[in-house]
């Protein structure tokens, strides 16, 4: 259970401008989880609506979600410190960090492969290019299909594990993988974009107190 628990939690860890670039304001994505296991697929109905909020300024990126049963879920992303923290309060699992020291992980680079496609999805007024991406890590295969608009120059996750194999931020983006025996499907949709001023302060990586390193439990 605590594996499943943690997987759900890592893996939510995704406007009509017509193409105007927007350097700094908020991000409204929604989240829709389904697996051929029926005992995962009630648990991920029972989470009821998955939305993520993302705040940005330049590059540099923070990403919220809050869940009853996920908890809460914060991505920071300082583009000038070439940081990455995640902060997890969750119901079962308590308050966890993560900080990735350098955003790209040249290692895990020879796992991925980035094929870009030949397709186009307009979402929101925004005309974004295709990339297909596997991943092979551990011994899991993932599939992504990632759409992604240069308008908006944020760093995002995937940015973070792909490096300059991908360009843009994606706004919409399917994902397959095969986790503990169970076929996943996770699609990731931008809903709305939103001027708005964003303080820096935001984008702070420096752990919290009261938060332990996940990769010391």
């Amino acid at each position: 259970m605590k594996k499943i628990v943690l997987f759900l939690t890592l893996a939510f860890s995704v406007m009509a401008f017509a193409q105007e670039k927007i350097t700094e304001g908020k991000i409204t994505s929604k989240q829709t989880m389904t697996t051929d296991n029926e005992q995962m697929q009630a648990q991920l109905e029972m989470m009821g609506k998955m939305e993520t909020i993302t705040f940005f300024n330049g590059k540099s990126s923070r990403s919220e979600l809050t869940n009853p049963m996920s908890g809460d879920i914060t991505t920071i992303i300082n583009a000038d410190k070439n940081e990455m923290l995640m902060l997890m309060d969750n119901p079962a699992l308590g308050k966890m960090y993560t900080l990735q020291k350098n955003l790209v992980n040249e290692e895990d680079l020879k796992n991925i492969t980035v094929v870009e496609g030949d397709k186009t999805k307009t979402v929101l007024g925004y005309e974004c290019k295709q990339y297909k991406v596997t991943i092979n890590k551990d011994g899991v295969k993932m599939e992504m299909e990632i759409y992604t608009t240069e308008a908006i120059p944020v760093v995002s996750q995937q940015a973070t594990a792909l490096g300059d194999k991908m360009k843009g931020f994606p706004l919409y983006t399917i994902i397959k993988m095969n986790q503990m025996g169970m076929d996943m499907l996770i699609t990731t949709e931008v809903t709305k974009i939103e001027k708005e001023k964003v303080s820096k302060d935001l984008f702070d990586t420096t752990p919290p107190e009261g938060y332990k390193n996940m990769k010391e439990q």
